[in-house]
């Protein structure tokens, strides 16, 4: 696996959510101070934010805790809850990172729970990766170093694909994974790895541009 292409902002936002996954205290805090030298707090917030998806509450509040204390930020304002806005925004976004599977996934999802499907749109995709604070692309790179690390293959198969599909290069997928395998054993990475060439094996699905998230 060859990496390189991610600028030093990007790379820096994957090693953070990679740790996060990692649970490797050592590893997340030098991934924090990266980001607090970087100058990209505001970045490093959303990629915590969204963390909570994937890894709960508990990942998500200790992360926090700990960026206080590196960064030196208090916290900003909050959002105010916009329900009917977010179902539109999600539907959006996800439509977005899976293309022509957007269907196909909402049917699956509510096969297993009508709820699931309900926030995996609204809360996953409207209220937390669709807000303007980071682009899709880079979200997406992100998850996927997060769920390389997890070694959840099937939620990583998607998101690989959906960082291309919201206009990712594949060399800046290859760089996530190569910075999501130095938080990982070699049977990780290679696991990782062979999820990353299943999905080189189908055609990229360009959704259209999201209104206000550029790739």
């Amino acid at each position: 696996m060859t990496g390189g292409a991610l600028d030093k902002r990007r790379e820096t936002l994957v090693r953070i959510s990679a740790a996060l996954a990692s649970r490797d205290p050592d590893g997340l805090e030098g991934a924090l101070r990266e980001g607090a030298e970087t100058g990209i707090a505001g970045e490093v917030e959303e990629v915590i934010l969204q963390a909570y998806l994937f890894l709960g509450y508990p990942a998500a509040l200790d992360a926090f805790g700990r960026w206080r204390e590196i960064s030196g930020q208090e916290a900003g304002e909050g959002v105010q809850d916009d329900w009917a806005a977010w179902s539109d925004r999600g539907k959006e976004v996800c439509r977005a990172v899976y293309a022509g599977q957007y269907a196909g996934l909402r049917r699956n999802v509510r096969e297993l729970h009508p709820d699931m499907e309900r926030w995996m749109v609204v809360e996953g995709y409207g209220k937390v990766l669709g807000r303007p604070g980071l682009d899709l692309p880079t979200r997406e790179l992100c998850i996927a170093a997060l769920l390389a690390v997890l070694q959840a293959p099937r939620q990583l198969y998607s998101h690989l694909r959906g960082a291309l599909n919201a206009g990712a290069s594949p060399e800046d997928v290859e760089a996530a994974l190569v910075v999501a395998s130095s938080l990982m054993d070699s049977g990780g990475a290679e696991a990782a790895q062979m999820v990353w060439e299943r999905v080189q094996s189908r055609p990229v699905e360009l959704a259209p541009n999201v209104p206000g998230f550029s790739r």
